[in-house]
């Protein structure tokens, strides 16, 4: 009876505690200014994509990347939480530091530490946190050994100040031109000029005749053109990749591996609503995804499908009319890490060397779904793309599949002859593939056009392609190791690892 009225007596006293903490989190709310519940709610939505973020970074598995979790819909104050998530990860590496040095991220807090994460950032770098809210309470009664902690650090570091600390975790800041797609579909591109001309500094691409260059940092992401589909946040290298393919208005086009989508919707653009696209997604969880953007874009020849692209059989009724497909399968994103914001991640600061393991694993499935795609009857055009650097990837795969292309009647295609930075001069036929250079174009692109032989003529060209006719030399293969040395020898005198940097094609091409 004794051990009974203990317990009983025990839960009596947890219910009031729990009751006061409720109490005085309904007084804390109340009596809230303006600014303080600002705060308050953005560390909070913060702290749940900062949890998605650092939980996919732990798997190698994100869902999206960082900017695209940060610009959804759902999220209130983007700005607000672009900083906060931004700042946090830049300096995530100190603040784990001094909260184990301090013992502070105990078996409580540890199931809130994004959110702790968060405040820590706010009390040693950013601004005074107001006390609400019981984790900023907790912390701030803690400042003083906060502080001290970093010192220990700065001290271990043989640095003199926060700054130089701060330094040694940063990688510095990519500062490239905003690209927007317009969305014929919705809007011819002079009225989007216009629109934009009110406000911004605005100019056409002299390469893309959808596409729109606004200066570097210019946040259109509240824009109203945005907001209703007319256009698309895209950079340049990957508004390239659909307008390689060049879908005929009528076609039946494959996205094999489509989300988020933008690519989708732009080949719908293209192809003037007519013919009948199928969009092709593995991960559930991204389908969603695709649908919201092809809603969004106002496309009505657009089918989402839920299916492993590798799974489809090319001689399927609903398949075997495939004409053009399009080909942008899963991959390191290595030219894409710096706009994707993939260098603040844990993952990238613990390991800066190339994983191996993971881009031979990714080469594999990449090999295969290309061969796959090539064994589709009726497909006459089949662009293979990445947001790579990396040769294994890219020049590698292409040069495993063209005996298999060439037996079913594909050959290698410029679809963009007058673009200057080509495939590395690995194997014959190499200049007709397509790259960006992250140093000179601000991303990290490949693009490969296979077209049935008879294809002679290119999206970009009314004659026939002049790399076709060409007589081809043989460039001996580079061995990877001397490779390596010899691309970053190139990328740090000439600022372009490719062959844009060389003889023939060194030309001024500023807006490339």
């Amino acid at each position: 009876m004794g051990r009974i009225h203990v317990q009983k007596k025990k839960a009596k006293a947890k219910a009031n505690a729990n009751a006061n903490e409720n109490e005085e989190k309904k007084g804390t709310k109340t009596k809230m200014s303006g600014s303080e519940r600002s705060a308050y709610f953005a560390r909070r939505e913060s702290a749940k994509i900062l949890k998605v973020v650092l939980e996919g970074d732990a798997k190698r598995r994100a869902l999206a990347s960082i900017k695209s979790l940060i610009y959804k819909p759902s999220v209130r104050n983007k700005k607000a939480t672009f900083a906060i998530i931004c700042q946090t990860l830049k300096h995530l590496p100190i603040i784990k530091h001094v909260l184990d040095s301090s013992s502070l991220l105990n078996s409580k807090w540890k199931r809130q530490e994004e959110l702790i994460y968060i405040i820590v950032y706010d009390i040693l770098f950013g601004q005074a946190v107001s006390l609400v809210g019981d984790a900023e309470k907790y912390l701030v009664r803690h400042k003083e050994a906060l502080h001290s902690s970093l010192k220990q650090l700065m001290i271990q570091r043989k640095v003199k100040n926060v700054k130089e600390l701060v330094a040694l975790h940063q990688v510095p800041d990519v500062s490239l031109p905003r690209y927007v797609r317009v969305n014929t579909l919705k809007l011819d591109v002079d009225s989007a000029l216009l629109q934009l001309r009110e406000n911004y500094s605005v100019q056409k691409d002299d390469l893309l005749p959808d596409l729109l260059i606004l200066p570097p940092g210019t946040d259109l992401h509240d824009h109203p053109l945005v907001k209703n589909g007319s256009i698309f946040m895209q950079g340049k290298a990957s508004s390239m990749v659909a307008p390689a393919l060049s879908p005929e208005p009528g076609w039946e086009v494959l996205d094999a591996c489509a989300a988020p989508g933008n690519k989708t919707v732009h080949l719908a653009a293209l192809m003037k609503r007519k013919g009948r696209i199928i969009a092709c997604e593995l991960r559930k969880e991204r389908v969603k995804r695709l649908k919201d953007t092809i809603k969004l874009s106002g496309a009505s020849n657009i089918q989402a499908l839920n299916e492993d692209f590798l799974n489809i059989d090319p001689k399927a009724p609903s398949y075997s009319k495939i004409q053009a497909i399009l080909l942008d399968p899963s991959c390191s994103g290595s030219g894409t890490a710096a706009t994707r914001l993939d260098h603040l991640l844990p993952s990238k600061a613990e390991d800066q060397d190339t994983d191996t393991e993971r881009l031979n694993k990714l080469s594999a499935f990449q090999r295969k779904a290309l061969q796959h795609a090539l064994l589709f009857p009726a497909a006459e055009r089949i662009v293979y793309s990445t947001c790579s650097i990396h040769q294994i990837e890219n020049e590698d795969v292409i040069q495993s599949v063209l005996p298999l292309a060439e037996s079913h009647g594909f050959k290698l295609v410029d679809p963009f002859p007058e673009w200057q930075c080509r495939g590395l001069p690995v194997f014959e036929g190499s200049e007709n593939l397509v790259r960006t250079d992250p140093a000179k174009h601000g991303e990290g692109f490949f693009i490969a056009l296979f077209a049935r032989k008879d294809e002679t003529t290119t999206p970009h060209s009314s004659t026939r392609t002049r790399n076709l006719q060409k007589k081809k030399t043989i460039v001996p293969f580079i061995r990877p190791n001397l490779f390596n040395m010899w691309l970053y020898g190139q990328l740090n005198r000439h600022g372009c690892m490719h062959k844009c940097c060389s003889g023939r094609n060194r030309r001024d091409t500023t807006t490339d």
